[in-house]
């Protein structure tokens, strides 16, 4: 079936050489041969930004072309999946659907709402921001850190977490070894270059981040500093999202205070916790404390996740059914619930797994 396609693409090409500017033509065909060597045959290539025959073909190297072999041209190459009306099919920018997403899968986080689609909205609209987006997200293990990550990847790339323009980087897996921190810190520096030559827009996603080696994140500073381009590479349209636990018992501290004053936790305002966040990080230990991110002021938000309440969880097993194609009542709810461990001892207000094991309790509750 392959070989149907190509070999009209190419008598195609052939055959309308002479009526067109062969610069133009030179380079479509050699992106179709480039495309075809690194991602079908899988030969080895190296990416290059500048470089117009590894770049996605658009409209404006259709034109050269009589309709009926652009026509073809582009249904084969489509077929491939790699374009569309809209440019690189890759990412699809979908804020409608990452703003239905956080208000209707994400519980209890009302912050994380507002901030995250703010912050990822204005950097889309913005083409000539000065610098990448880079947001630190904070809070308990089980509040929905990982969970918003791959929401905000679902709804900027077609492919969700496994686009080749997303890379996450999990700080104990990939990074295991202190005495190995300076090998770390080039692979580290190649792969994220390696992706954004790859893709116009990127995504980066580092987990368990108070778990880096010092040092290691120093060695990507420049990429998220306010340069025009490091060694002649831009990376101005990246998004670093950096996860981790830190301040965790500041922000449970906060919203048991508010508890305690018959306040709603919606209530509490990003002034609340923000500046205290900020303070804590970089008090704390670690590489990605004591990283230049933080003296130099690089990190652009830091986006507090709030502990779950009883309702909370509630809901996080009513999507676990539901995702399972399940039906359920409101008692196995509750019981599903009731399962879990709250705290602090006296209030019992807090689950101190959040949702993190919801979808494998629920087992437990089936007939």
């Amino acid at each position: 079936m392959f070989v149907r396609w190509l070999l009209p693409v190419l008598l195609a090409l052939s055959t309308e050489a002479n009526f067109f500017q062969f610069g133009t033509i030179s380079n479509v065909s050699t992106y179709y041969f480039n495309y075809i060597y690194c991602n079908i045959w899988e030969g080895e290539c190296q990416p290059n930004q500048d470089d117009a025959t590894q770049q996605v073909p658009t409209r404006d190297l259709w034109a050269g072309f009589s309709h009926d072999y652009s026509s073809l041209l582009h249904q084969w190459y489509c077929s491939l999946g790699q374009c569309c009306d809209s440019g690189d099919c890759r990412i699809t920018n979908n804020i409608t659907g990452l703003e239905r997403d956080l208000k209707t899968k994400l519980h209890g986080q009302h912050l994380v709402q507002s901030v995250v689609l703010k912050a990822i909205q204005g950097f889309i609209n913005n083409p000539e921001s000065n610098k990448p987006l880079t947001l630190s997200f904070h809070g308990w293990s089980g509040t929905g850190k990982n969970f918003v990550a791959r929401i905000i990847a679902d709804n900027l790339y077609r492919d969700g977490v496994k686009s080749e323009c997303v890379r996450l980087f999990i700080a104990p897996f990939h990074f295991p070894h202190a005495r190995l921190v300076d090998t770390y810190k080039g692979q580290l520096r190649e792969a994220i270059r390696d992706v954004v030559l790859r893709c116009p827009q990127t995504l980066f996603i580092f987990d368990e981040a108070e778990k880096l080696h010092p040092g290691l994140i120093d060695a990507i500073k420049p990429y998220m500093d306010h340069y025009d381009n490091v060694d002649g590479v831009s990376y101005r349209r990246a998004i670093f999202l950096f996860l981790s636990n830190i301040g965790g018992a500041t922000i449970n501290d906060v919203a048991l205070d508010f508890w305690h004053s018959g306040q709603n936790r919606e209530d509490i305002g990003m002034e609340d916790l923000e500046h205290r966040l900020r303070a804590e990080t970089m008090e704390s230990h670690g590489g990605f404390a004591q990283s230049e991110l933080m003296s130099g002021h690089l990190i652009d938000f830091f986006v507090p996740f709030l502990p779950l309440e009883y309702r909370h969880v509630k809901l996080c097993a009513l999507d676990a059914y539901t995702a399972r194609g399940l039906e359920t009542d409101e008692a196995t709810l509750d019981e599903v619930a009731k399962a879990m461990l709250y705290v602090p001892k006296e209030e019992r207000l807090f689950s101190a797994q959040g949702c993190k094991s919801i979808p494998q309790r629920i087992n437990f509750f089936l007939p």
